[in-house]
């Protein structure tokens, strides 16, 4: 049982790193999820007896750790947004939605087909998971705290849009995933039946119940946290309740065959949209930011555990020469083309295109379909391919965040 002992002190030691780690790591070239992936790489290097995460063998447990991760960064993430919703407001995220996530979804199903030999199912199961872009992975891209003052519609566009359609595209990206298990399960592959089953219900009719339930339990909750005569939260200044309000509309929405995901995005923006300056948005922000991090700090280190024991071992050249191609062309390129026309700086629409960085919400991807359709002669490489891509997101993002950042915000003060 020593091995169970060394588990609570290194999860405690864990704990204090994660409160230790952001403000030393803020101005430097390196990220808190690139100390902790080197930190689990590193305790199974060392002769510890240490058990690793097997994400094939452990798919159920990977699935739904990941599941609870995503979900409270997406509260966090809507809940920090201070901008108002519209059409105009929001044109840079629309941009990204409508453009930059098919294009990506379909240059890195094309290279699987072409470059690792796949079937297409295969392919598009993997593009699907490698969609979603997760800034919670490095903080200078996101946007802050909420404000409390009169300053909403300030704030700054490059954070803004990834943060945007980072909290969208984990919702979205869910049909195509959905694509691929039908179509590694239909035997006559593309044909009309389950294609046009695939748009009416699980695009057209699962996103537009995830939205309204979304704006429900958002205008419900925010009622109750800033209107009831009754019981009104918001004088408790109560922080857990971002957990409750989290779990209502995920658990909701998906009893009701819609997308978790993107009614949690929606609730929590709802909610911020019912009093947008009270100081209860900071608390209940600051509360699900803590969660967040304690749960990637242990998947990080996870996930650094089983790339030096396993993962490494499974990828294939073409794979780590399809997850560079991601990170390095095709997310950049589909960036670009995305904001075309857009009314931003060259450099911001540059370092927008960038940084697409992928994370916890891929795991989630590919372990919910791993368990869901007939893809088991390729899971090792899958995971193989999945989590090298997270590695370089995170290696390449994590030291290059802060000084390009700190970049566009010094020219920016000039400008002004």
């Amino acid at each position: 049982m020593t091995w169970v002992h060394g588990a609570y002190a290194a999860a405690g030691i864990g704990i204090l790193m994660a409160a230790v780690l952001p403000p030393l790591v803020r101005r430097r070239p390196f990220s808190m999820p690139m100390v902790f992936l080197a930190a689990g790489a590193a305790t199974v290097l060392l002769p510890l007896g240490v058990p690793v995460v097997d994400p094939v063998r452990d798919r159920v447990w990977v699935e739904h750790v990941t599941e609870v991760c995503v979900i409270v960064s997406l509260m966090g993430a809507g809940l920090a947004i201070d901008r108002p919703f519209g059409w105009r407001t929001w044109a840079g995220a629309w941009r990204f939605l409508g453009l930059a996530l098919p294009l990506t979804i379909g240059g890195v199903a094309l290279l699987g087909v072409c470059l690792m030999g796949w079937p297409p199912a295969v392919a598009l199961l993997l593009a699907g998971a490698l969609a979603p872009t997760d800034p919670v992975l490095a903080a200078e891209v996101r946007v802050g705290e909420p404000a409390s003052g009169d300053d909403e519609e300030d704030e700054e566009e490059v954070r803004f849009t990834l943060t945007s359609e980072a909290g969208l595209n984990d919702g979205l990206a869910m049909p195509f995933v959905l694509a691929a298990v039908a179509l590694a399960a239909a035997g006559d592959g593309w044909s009309a039946g389950w294609i046009g089953h695939w748009l009416l219900a699980d695009v057209l009719v699962r996103a537009a119940v995830g939205l309204v339930a979304g704006v429900a339990v958002g205008r419900l909750l925010g009622r109750l946290f800033f209107r009831s005569r009754h019981v009104r939260l918001s004088q408790q200044m109560e922080g857990f309740t971002a957990l409750g309000a989290t779990f209502t509309a995920y658990g909701l929405t998906e009893l009701l065959h819609g997308y978790g995901f993107l009614a949690v995005f929606v609730t929590a923006c709802t909610i911020r949209g019912a009093e947008r300056g009270h100081g209860y948005h900071q608390v209940l922000h600051g509360f699900s930011e803590q969660i967040e991090r304690l749960l990637t700090v242990v998947l990080l280190f996870l996930l650094g555990g089983y790339l030096v024991a396993d993962g490494l071992a499974d990828l294939r050249w073409q794979g780590a020469l399809l997850g560079l191609a991601l990170v390095l062309v095709i997310r950049p390129a589909a960036g670009a083309a995305a904001q075309l026309g857009f009314p931003a700086g060259p450099r911001e629409r540059a370092v927008t295109a960038l940084f697409g960085i992928r994370g916890i919400g891929s795991l989630f991807y590919l372990a919910y379909a791993l368990g869901e359709g007939p893809f088991t002669r390729y899971a090792d490489e899958l995971w193989a391919v999945t989590a090298f891509t997270v590695l370089v997101s995170v290696l390449l993002h994590g030291a290059t965040a802060t000084p390009v950042i700190r970049h566009l915000d010094r020219r920016r003060e000039r400008v002004s």
